[in-house]
């Protein structure tokens, strides 16, 4: 495996070989390689010659599930600049942070999502901004139709200004009128900056390198073998392309072996995602337990096709038994669960689809070392329990601009240690026992109990607060916080509502409990192992 390649080399490769072949499809419209070629070409010429942007700067993308998401990304990387993908639910407050800490000097947003971005733009380092509609990259009337109807008739597009502003269609005209200028992208050059919290809630980015997604790519694409025959396979893509693991899969693995993707724009809207599955012969879906489950209780999608489909890759959450069931009794096939994490590019672990055990994350991906560890660091005996610990080209040279952070994962000789605890069996199948102690899963996102209590405890009503995760049937789990109150008339209402405002719904508590105090360790620090009781 050559892992000493960037993305462009193996994008470049990709659109050579399969020019004709559908890649991405979404909501009626499919671009081909050459389209992806074409269009990201143009991106990168604008970004080029009518920016100031140049190689090595950082470019916020926040968009869905589109077509314009592989062009912007594929061109600014042909650009020679980095990736810090951006959650188009990020609150401003979130949002502010992440454009300042990554330094980006660029912005492409979605018109129906631009206002947090434009409430704090003046605050950070962006001199530019690019602005798409939904169905910028349709044919003509039909994206005059569609996006006059979000627009006017749904009334999805709220009012924003940004000061130096350009909508990406007048963007892809002005990068036509100048060739792309090809530029060197190094393998170790960074490619994406993967923001994510760590084991602590302020958000880091990854530095991610090329030579990292190549790495996982390979590593990937020889553990599942058949799961990605060449250009046989259409794969349904309802996770988010901004998600890493979303991104390996449909951008890197399925892309480079001449595949096509079918996003979906919004999931959570249950019936038009299962509309845009009738008729297709489907051979691979990516998602993740609860949507298997909202999938799995949906009666129109129990009535579709499956006779294509050969894969079910599971990833993002742990994948219960009983859903895991469901869908085979559903879909005819088992979901095969993997383990991975931001900071690993992501896949650390899969099971193959044709050597699935129950209950584990599957065997490391080729060219992975993994071993588990006590307390004092010394590596524990095969089956027993431990920190999981990584090594291998998947894993990130650290956290952007923090070298104390990245020390306390990394250590000398390139072990990443994952927060984990797992057990290593005798044929190397994984599996987790208990995750990083305090981090939540809501539904495939971690929530970081620090940055829920730092909001919640910036209210001028509140003495102190912690949260914690409990279960919960729809989203695996749920955020719960216990709230000391600084004033009587504070309400759990009051709480939820500041919170509404300040994060993404779904680190928004569901339940609040008052205490009059905390449990708390000698040295002062709150004991969500006791909250957890």
């Amino acid at each position: 495996m050559n892992y000493e390649r960037s993305v462009v080399d193996v994008f470049n490769e990709t659109n050579q070989k399969y020019q004709n072949n559908p890649a991405f499809t979404c909501m009626g419209r499919t671009l081909s390689f050459k389209d992806i070629d074409a269009l990201s070409a143009k991106f990168a010429s604008y970004l080029q010659n009518h920016t100031s942007l140049e190689p090595g700067d950082r470019i916020a993308v926040q968009l869905p599930n589109l077509l314009q998401y592989p062009v912007v990304v594929f061109g600014a990387m042909r650009a020679g600049m980095t990736i810090v993908n951006t959650n188009p639910l990020y609150t401003p407050r979130e949002l502010e942070h992440q454009l300042k800490d990554s330094g980006a000097k660029a912005l492409v947003v979605l018109s129906n999502i631009a206002t947090a971005a434009a409430e704090v733009i003046s605050k950070t380092p962006v001199k530019h901004v690019i602005v798409t509609n939904i169905a910028d990259l349709h044919t003509p009337v039909k994206r005059l139709l569609i996006n006059s109807v979000v627009k006017y008739v749904k009334k999805m597009v709220p009012e924003f200004s940004f000061p130096n502003q350009i909508a990406f269609t007048k963007a892809i005209k002005l990068g036509e009128q100048k060739a792309y200028q090809p530029v060197t992208v190094n393998h170790e050059d960074i490619a994406v900056l993967q923001y994510t919290g760590g084991t602590t809630g302020v958000a880091k980015g990854a530095m991610l390198l090329h030579s990292n997604l190549v790495a996982n790519m390979e590593q990937v694409r020889e553990h599942l073998g058949d799961a990605f025959r060449e250009a046989e396979e259409l794969y349904v893509c309802p996770l988010p392309l901004y998600h890493i693991y979303a991104f390996t899969i449909h951008c890197m693995c399925l892309y480079s072996r001449g595949n096509e993707s079918l996003l979906i724009p919004n999931p959570r809207d249950i019936p038009a995602f299962v509309k845009e599955l009738k008729g297709k012969s489907i051979t691979g879906f990516v998602g993740l337990n609860t949507l298997f489950n909202a999938l799995c209780h949906n009666e129109d999608f129990k009535q579709l096709d499956f006779s294509s489909l050969r894969t079910t890759s599971s990833g993002g959450m742990a994948l219960t038994n009983e859903v895991a069931t469901r869908w085979e009794k559903v879909a005819g096939i088992r979901p095969a669960e993997g383990y991975g994490l931001t900071e690993t590019s992501p896949v650390v672990c899969a099971n193959k689809p044709s050597e699935i055990c129950p209950g584990s994350v599957g065997t490391p991906v080729p060219g992975t070392e993994i071993k588990t560890i006590d307390e004092n660091g010394a590596e524990t005996e095969l089956g027993a329990p431990g920190e999981l610990c990584v090594r291998g080209p998947q894993v990130m040279k650290g956290y952007w601009k923090r070298p104390e952070a990245t020390a306390e994962v990394i250590d000398e000789q390139g072990w990443f240690k994952t927060g984990d605890v797992a057990t290593i069996d005798e044929k190397h199948f994984v599996r987790i026992v208990d995750r990083k102690k305090d981090m939540i899963i809501v539904s495939g996102f971690n929530v970081y109990p620090n940055e829920v209590e730092d909001v919640i405890s910036s209210h001028p009503k509140v003495l102190e607060a912690a949260a914690i995760g409990v279960p919960d049937a729809k989203s695996g789990e749920a955020v719960k916080v216990f709230v000391v109150k600084e004033e009587d008339s504070l309400t759990d209402k009051d709480v939820i509502d500041y919170c509404r405002e300040r994060l993404t719904a779904y680190k928004v508590p569901r339940m609040i409990e008052f205490r009059d105090d905390l449990p708390k360790s000698n040295v002062g620090k709150v004991l969500r192992k006791e909250l957890r009781k």
